[in-house]
């Protein structure tokens, strides 16, 4: 009866594999019809907690098992503690009593449904928003200013404040609490002086164990269909009918999930391969082959090169285009030209981009990239650096808004020398350092990129 633990880690990690699996599924979408997706992309985790909840209970009520657990053959039953410990596993002779009896209630479904879908959602939004609001405050250190309560502050704000407090002081805490009680627990059961391998199985009373015979045929028992009653009135022969489609489509449609939860993890793993491999470059290679593409067709006339002119015994003042050498000339021109603000029709502070062969420097301190953090724009900063410049307090933007002579000289800027630039110019705040485009959510727009 004792379920394998090679089994219930493999489980674990199927079910976290699920999530982001379907979320870049989605976003892959999304970018072809944003139009109809978009909305639904933003609001996933809402909406995978919904599907979650109806699938759990679908198969926690008929198999006794969660979506993934069913598929290694597990299932989840109570346990029922007799005096002097639980019930041994001598009396388990006789496995369809048994069954019945540790079979899960009403009350242990929904139980068992908020270990399994309202927790994990609630551990993903408390992360998603420690990284929004919170993560901020550990790598600025004594730098960071929090957001100050105003005295007429609405009761909605004061209970945000009191929430982004709450993740910057206490979460961090709690966080590592919860994953340490995880390990506990996981050692414990490895090690078979616990039957629990999560806190939270021991709170709900409900611990994972293998389908055995009775489990197989009380599943068979349950999908087969009922007869008829003496006298019933014939059952309703259209698909669109409540009846046929709350005993019939309705549970044949959660319980064929079985068979596409292989097939689809079969179809990811042939992804996978093709795109890795060089098979698809081959094959595309000998369909390419038997291709006659006709010779290109060159029009107008070349331009005579240098060697050309030398044969023919011509000689030109210049092999340049006059009409192109001004064209080269007004595009390093434009190089040096800011961008200009659509609202203040005013230049805006912005630092060149890094040469191609320096692309671990960040564009604004020009050193090492500490805490890689990227734009919404694609660049990729130090994070304390672009914090900074999106808040309008980087030292770069200050000494060029005061006037400062040597600030602009890197991007070419060194037309106005001295005096303060205010009115002038604008800093850049709010914006991408390089680009100077508008980055939505000011610094809360900004990712940090995982090296």
């Amino acid at each position: 009866m004792t379920n394998s633990r090679t089994e219930l880690l493999s489980e674990q990690q199927l079910g976290a594999l699920i999530p982001p699996s379907l979320r870049y599924l989605l976003a892959v979408a999304t970018h072809r019809y944003p139009r109809y997706l978009l909305r639904i992309l933003n609001s996933f985790d809402e909406l995978y907690a919904f599907l979650s909840l109806i699938v759990e209970r679908h198969y926690l009520r008929t198999y006794g098992g969660g979506f993934t657990e069913n598929f290694y053959g597990l299932k989840r039953e109570r346990v029922l503690l007799i005096k002097g410990g639980e019930i041994p596993r001598a009396a388990l002779g006789a496995p369809d009593q048994v069954r019945e009896t540790l079979k899960l209630r009403n009350s242990d479904i929904w139980k068992n449904l908020a270990v399994m879908v309202a927790l994990p959602y609630t551990k993903r939004k408390l992360d998603e928003h420690y990284d929004i609001y919170a993560a901020s405050a550990n790598i600025l250190g004594p730098s960071f200013r929090g957001d100050a309560l105003l005295d007429d502050a609405t009761y909605r704000q004061k209970i945000f404040h009191y929430y982004k407090w709450f993740l910057r002081k206490v979460y961090p805490s709690v966080n590592a609490a919860y994953y340490f009680a995880l390990l506990a627990f996981n050692l414990a059961y490895l090690f078979d002086t616990s039957k629990y391998h999560s806190p939270f199985f021991w709170l709900i009373g409900t611990r994972i164990r293998r389908m055995n015979q009775a489990d197989h045929k009380a599943i068979a028992a349950a999908a087969a269909p009922a007869p008829p009653r003496p006298g019933a009135p014939p059952a309703p022969q259209s698909l669109l009918s409540p009846r046929t489609l709350t005993h019939t489509i309705y549970p044949r449609l959660l319980s064929s999930l079985k068979i596409l939860l292989p097939t689809s993890i079969f179809a990811l793993k042939f992804l996978e391969w093709w795109h890795a491999s060089d098979f698809a470059r081959q094959l595309s290679r000998k369909a390419a082959e038997g291709l006659e593409l006709p010779a290109p067709t060159i029009t107008g006339v070349p331009k005579p090169t240098t060697v050309a002119s030398e044969k023919s015994g011509v000689t030109f003042a210049s092999s340049e285009n006059p009409d192109t050498k001004d064209e080269k000339e007004n595009q390093q021109k434009d190089k040096l030209d800011p961008p200009i603000s659509t609202l203040t029709s005013l230049p805006i502070f912005t630092v060149p981009p890094p040469p191609p062969d320096s692309s671990s420097l960040c564009p604004i301190c020009l050193s090492a990239i500490q805490t890689p953090t990227a734009a919404q724009t694609g660049y990729v900063y130090c994070y304390t650096c672009i914090f900074r410049w999106v808040e309008g307090e980087h030292p770069r933007q200050v000494a060029f808004m005061e006037g400062s002579p040597s600030a602009g000289e890197e991007e070419g800027w060194v037309e106005e020398n001295g005096g303060s630039r205010q009115g002038k110019w604008e800093d850049g705040r709010g914006r991408c350092a390089v680009t100077g485009r508008r980055l939505l959510g000011g610094t809360g727009g900004l990712r940090r990129v995982m090296v």
